[in-house]
């Protein structure tokens, strides 16, 4: 099959930028091209080249300010036999007309079918014009099938995926020379680090963590809460919010390190260097990828039941589920729990690493969207 892989007109593939999408492309492209022809479409970007193959994927970089025209007209071009959209469904039957005869695949990472978001009209027009939806987490797919119940018999749950080879656990050998390293260079040896890793944003909640920690420094004075993240993919500029942020952690500044954007091939050092991961998601999160990211590593995970997020999660078996989401406290108390015992944190740890080798890694992931290309082809 020749098959086109659209991302969205926010960030480039290859994920340079970072960005949950771009970095599912660039992680399923190259698997995917090992038995079909691929062609990954996103915007132009100064470190990219407009066009160029790697891996056997082709990438073809668009114009952002007129990118969904510029789409239209390469798949008018070239006779895709399918074509995947990411996250746009208001782009599917205007796409379709460029390429009339392809199979399209629409794939949902957010709340894109929300009354704010579509239409009724746009919606169930875009529902009839694809193959298949595929969606990040039950909780997505749950948002398009309560509001367009004819999606029910389209609607599919492929979960995404970690590089596995790229994130070594404490307990090995690759682990022990890559947390003692990290804690060398940040000089924070002997330290019980907890780890944030995402936006700086108010919906993700690192404010509370902030608030948690006082109670945490009581019962664990080596703690270090450690936030990797700016206000935006990239972006190092800081808003109000973050000045508010560094303002909090100040107040406590032997136990809080701010470190802003982390490329995406540096980040698998700092989930190693760590003894628990939390996400404090505020908002209903699609499925954050960061959880992937913390199983693949090794650790035990703590995360809000906003969203998808606790889809990942088995009580007690890899991580804990805070309910009390808004509650700085219930952050405090599992962490404080984990941070007690070093015999429990490796055993939720090991056990989130099977996890995310059993059913997340990129492999698994390529092949459920190929069991979807091949099965409406």
């Amino acid at each position: 099959m020749k098959i086109a892989l659209i991302a969205t007109e926010k960030l480039p593939v290859p994920s340079v930028r970072g960005g949950a999408i771009q970095i599912y492309l660039e992680a399923v492209a190259p698997l995917i091209a090992k038995k079909h022809e691929v062609t990954v479409f996103s915007i132009k970007d100064p470190n990219l080249a407009d066009r160029e193959t790697a891996d056997g994927v082709h990438y073809v970089h668009l114009d952002e300010d007129r990118y969904e025209d510029a789409v239209g007209e390469e798949l008018k071009k070239s006779r895709f036999d399918l074509v995947h959209v990411c996250n746009r469904p208001s782009w599917v039957s205007k796409l379709k007309k460029q390429a009339p005869d392809a199979v399209f695949i629409l794939s949902v990472h957010n709340e894109m079918f929300a009354y704010d978001k579509i239409s009724q009209a746009e919606g169930e027009i875009c529902i009839d014009s694809v193959a298949q939806i595929v969606t990040v987490s039950d909780y997505i797919g749950q948002t398009i099938t309560s509001r367009f119940p004819s999606a029910r018999s389209k609607t599919k749950t492929v979960y995404s995926g970690v590089d596995l080879k790229a994130y070594h656990p404490r307990w090995t050998k690759e682990g022990q020379r890559a947390r003692e390293d990290m804690r060398s260079e940040l000089e924070l040896h002997g330290k019980k680090i907890v780890l944030f890793v995402g936006r700086l944003s108010k919906v993700k909640g690192p404010h509370i963590l902030l608030q948690a920690l006082p109670d945490i420094i009581e019962e664990h004075p080596d703690v270090m809460m450690v936030f990797i993240g700016s206000k935006w993919f990239g972006d190092n500029e800081l808003n109000n919010y973050v000045k508010h942020l560094h303002t909090l952690g100040a107040m406590q500044k032997d136990h809080v390190t701010f470190i802003q954007f982390v490329k995406p091939k540096d980040i698998p050092r700092l989930y190693t260097m760590s003894d628990v991961f939390v996400c404090s998601s505020q908002w209903q999160e699609p499925l954050a990828r960061v959880h992937y990211e913390a199983m693949a590593a090794g650790l035990p995970i703590i995360t809000s039941n906003r969203g998808g997020n606790p889809e990942v999660i088995e009580e007690g078996k890899n991580g804990y589920i805070i309910h009390d989401f808004e509650n700085p406290k219930q952050y405090a108390g599992y962490i404080n729990d984990l941070l007690s015992s070093s015999e429990k944190r490796e055993r939720l740890g090991k056990y989130s690493r099977r996890e995310a080798e059993s059913q997340f890694g990129w492999q698994r992931v390529a092949e459920n969207l190929l069991s979807v290309y091949e099965k409406n082809r």
